[in-house]
């Protein structure tokens, strides 16, 4: 698999899946994360995801951008209690494997778009 295509993996299995086996294989245990709030390492990312799941997110991707060994995400993801967040996040993979994540999040679902274009 391309890099794109192991994040996309990613996203389908561990973020619409809830299935946290997959961490493990795909994510270097180095990881290093510049998300507010998470630790950086494997069992960082694990613990966010613990309590991330209990909101039953779903991300539904809207654009996928590869290049050399970074790959950027943008998409909406919506949770149970109905909240909506657009998030762009980007990562750097290293030998197949997730190591390293940045992003950017803002909750969209009590905000109108002043120009009228959405925010999709």
């Amino acid at each position: 698999m391309d890099n794109k295509q192991i994040v996309l993996d990613f996203y389908e299995k561990v973020f619409n899946g809830w299935d946290l086996s997959y961490v493990d294989a795909h994510m270097k245990d180095d990881y290093r994360q510049h998300s507010a709030g998470v630790r950086d390492g494997k069992e960082g990312f694990m613990e966010f995801m613990r309590e991330f799941i209990r909101k039953e997110p779903h991300a539904e991707i809207v654009k996928a951008i590869a290049e050399d060994d970074m790959v950027c995400m943008f998409f909406k993801c919506s949770f149970k209690d109905g909240t909506v967040a657009k998030v762009f996040d980007m990562y750097r993979l290293e030998d197949g494997k997730l190591a390293e994540h940045w992003d950017s999040v803002m909750r969209v679902d009590q905000i109108e778009q002043a120009a009228g274009n959405g925010h999709f």
